[in-house]
């Protein structure tokens, strides 16, 4: 989704938003842990796909630090900015996360918050698609927001996106009928805008293909 500009041009959303995305959020816990699991399942060096990275905070940074080699996908030139000067020896590509090609295999691929910005349809061919990407572990790690709409007209931090959203179990069933085991889920509280509190879901999966 890009927005159109007076001028005739166009930015993707979170363009827009740039660091007031970072601002808003004040507990990152949940997401922090996710990285730690998967730093704690892969050797020095493995390579770990972070699709919607955004500004790299905190996931990019967190691999980055722990030394694995990090591609980060986004469709922000904004964020990825961000991204670069805080993950310096990670890879950064401007494209939408759905494109998958040309990137090489990875140990393990996440997605935190970003599958809310693309259809039910397209985050379900997403999954199918990612395994021909993972190899050797082959890690899984997303996380949503809880609700039930599917590319639903809302305004974020003053700019207007379309989001989607799963109940937990229905979320755990489509990551299962595309191939993964789960290997655990976290139903968690944090803090999305100031005053605004939502439900967030946290998966661990491993690539069963």
């Amino acid at each position: 989704m890009l927005c159109a500009m007076t001028d005739g041009s166009f930015l993707a959303p979170f363009d827009l938003i740039g660091e007031q995305y970072d601002e808003s959020f004040t507990n990152r816990d949940a997401q922090l842990e996710a990285g730690s699991w998967i730093i704690e399942q892969l050797p020095h060096g493995a390579r770990v796909l972070d699709l919607g990275c955004g500004s790299g905070l905190p996931t990019a940074m967190q691999f980055d630090d722990a030394g694995l080699q990090v591609v980060g996908t986004d469709e922000s030139e904004v964020l990825l900015r961000l991204a670069r000067r805080r993950a310096p020896h990670a890879q950064f590509v401007c494209r939408d996360m759905r494109d998958l090609s040309d990137l090489g295999d990875f140990d393990a691929l996440v997605s935190f918050f970003s599958l809310i910005m693309i259809p039910k349809a397209d985050v379900v061919a997403l999954l199918n698609s990612a395994h021909s990407v993972l190899r050797g572990p082959r890690l899984l790690a997303i996380s949503t927001v809880y609700g039930n709409f599917d590319d639903f007209p809302i305004m974020f931090l003053g700019v207007p996106l379309k989001v989607t959203a799963w109940p937990t179990d229905e979320l755990v069933e489509v990551v299962e009928k595309a191939g993964y085991e789960i290997l655990q889920t976290d139903e968690v509280e944090a803090e999305a805008e100031p005053g605004r509190l939502e439900r967030q879901i946290f998966i661990r999966a491993r690539s069963a293909a």
